[in-house]
């Protein structure tokens, strides 16, 4: 009967295990952004060093509003900022020359790229499409269920002067059938170049994955619960939204006022219809989700708790604060996404208001939600996320890309918050940083996360995102050396807490 006991606490450990929270745009490279090309697979390497099994990155898709990579124009599409040029040289759709100079790594400059972007890939994509290649011709046929109508959206949007879908002309805004047969007729050779450049991406991510899973190495995936106000998405299929029937929003989505939003967030993505997606078996959501599954390891769906119930605020509000709840579609989705994958390989992003249903719901659905260290210290926080509190099935880390570092927290936060942690965790206050990150390891979460910028202990600086706000986000980027002493450093805490892979262990 003891050993019987032992060995289930011994395959309990073998479950635990962590990983690196780190976007691609953050990562080092010449070109202004991070990419997926040698910068990326020596971040691998590096996560191999360190024994890890995990590296969370945010969404990849093409950036929108404010460049956040939680408005993307589709939920299916790759960010074309990500690719890299080098690659396209080597496989020879770019001559040396046309590779643009190198930069020194800086803060991300979305308007550069934005200028930049295009007219290297078009180079690119004119050689590929004046031969195009079995590979290419596949990836097509595969892609049709979105990319079709991505790359006329994309093109459409080109020839509009890149004004968002609620400006478009009402023939073209509404799916007219006419119009949108004679767009696809004008414009075929845009049509064509953005599924060359999603083709270019798929083919750099594709290789990222293999070498990373290769290396022992799960990519967590991030998607956003909804999509963005200008995206094929609404444009191709409007009727699950919340519109007027001319595809201008009714609602729109965010998150009520708070302790650390006084007006509440305002997000301004279109709510979902839920009674159709319910009505066709959640085909869209399923859907997405297996594309999802098929280009991660592991999904981190944001925001799950708007599947119980959401917070519906009225189109043309100024700020989230006249919003009300409505119900979501709660175990039906739950119960739909598990009949299309199993019941693992997600994660659930619990955080903010949660009332009984959501957790149950929670615990229904089997997936792992998050626990926030540095929330455990906030007095503003009312939630218990005290490392006694969390159950094995969770995953823990010390902040998020929504919160500041660690050791910027540190250096903002009220200085009694800063005492009470630093008399919870027994560590001097310049210790802080080191003293959350380990608390997270020693905790029963099975898995545990620390981005990047916590464990190089960097203040505000390297702050991904701040909520809310608009300018200073999603650009931050790593101009620090990962070294083999941190590396080996990491690597020699994850084996103390036995969160070290079991192909590393040996």
């Amino acid at each position: 009967m003891l050993l019987q006991a032992l060995s289930r606490a011994k395959e309990e450990f073998t479950m635990r295990a962590c990983g690196i929270l780190m976007p691609v745009f953050s990562l080092p490279g010449p070109f202004g952004i991070g990419t997926l090309g040698e910068e990326a697979f020596a971040f691998v390497d590096f996560l191999a060093r360190a024994k890890q099994t995990y590296w969370q990155i945010l969404p990849i898709g093409p950036t929108g509003y404010g460049d956040s990579p939680y408005q993307s124009f589709s939920a299916f599409a790759g960010n074309p900022y990500f690719i890299d040029f080098r690659v396209l040289h080597e496989q020879g759709y770019l001559t040396a020359d046309e590779i643009p100079a190198e930069v020194p790594v800086g803060p991300v400059d979305y308007g550069v790229l934005y200028q930049q972007r295009p007219v290297v890939l078009q180079k690119a994509a004119d050689r590929l499409l004046a031969a195009a290649s079995v590979e290419y011709k596949d990836f097509c046929t595969a892609q049709s269920f979105w990319l079709d109508d991505y790359a006329l959206f994309m093109a459409i949007k080109a020839e509009q002067g890149q004004a968002g879908l609620c400006d478009w002309p009402d023939d073209l805004r509404t799916r007219q059938p006419a119009a949108v047969a004679a767009a696809r007729e004008r414009l075929a050779g845009q049509v064509d170049y953005f599924k060359a450049v999603q083709f270019f991406f798929y083919t750099q991510w594709n290789a990222l994955k293999a070498y990373a899973n290769g290396k022992g190495i799960q990519l967590v995936g991030d998607i956003p619960i909804y999509v963005s106000p200008d995206s094929s998405d609404l444009w191709t299929r409007p009727e699950l939204f919340q519109t007027d029937g001319q595809t201008h929003l009714t609602q729109v989505a965010g998150c009520p006022p708070d302790a650390f939003a006084a007006d509440g967030q305002l997000w301004g993505n279109p709510l979902y219809d839920w009674p159709r997606h319910k009505a066709e078996d959640f085909a869209w959501w399923k859907r997405r989700m297996r594309h999802a599954t098929s280009i991660y390891d592991v999904v981190r769906i944001d925001h799950f708790r708007g599947f119980e119930s959401y917070y519906a605020i009225p189109a043309g509000n100024k700020t989230a604060a006249g919003g009300h709840w409505e119900k979501g579609p709660d175990r039906a989705f739950i119960n739909a996404i598990h009949e299309t994958l199993g019941q693992g390989g997600i994660i659930a992003e619990d955080l903010g208001y949660l009332t009984p249903e959501v957790k149950t719901m929670l615990a229904a659905s089997g997936y792992p939600g998050m626990k926030i260290m540095q929330f455990a210290f906030d007095s503003r926080e009312p939630g218990n996320y005290l490392p006694y509190t969390y159950p094995h099935n969770s995953v823990v880390y010390t902040g998020t890309h929504d919160n500041v570092t660690t050791e910027g927290w540190r250096q903002s936060a009220s200085p009694e918050d800063v005492h009470y942690a630093c008399r919870y965790l027994r560590c001097l206050p310049e210790d802080l940083t080191e003293a959350m990150i380990c608390a997270c390891l020693a905790s029963v979460s099975d898995m545990a996360i620390i981005p990047m910028a916590d464990w190089l202990h960097l203040g505000a600086e390297a702050r991904i995102n701040t909520p809310s706000t608009q300018g200073a986000n999603w650009q931050w980027r790593l101009d620090t050396p990962l070294t083999s002493l941190l590396a080996e450093h990491i690597a020699d805490l994850t084996a103390l807490y036995d969160r070290v892979p079991a192909a590393a262990d040996c």
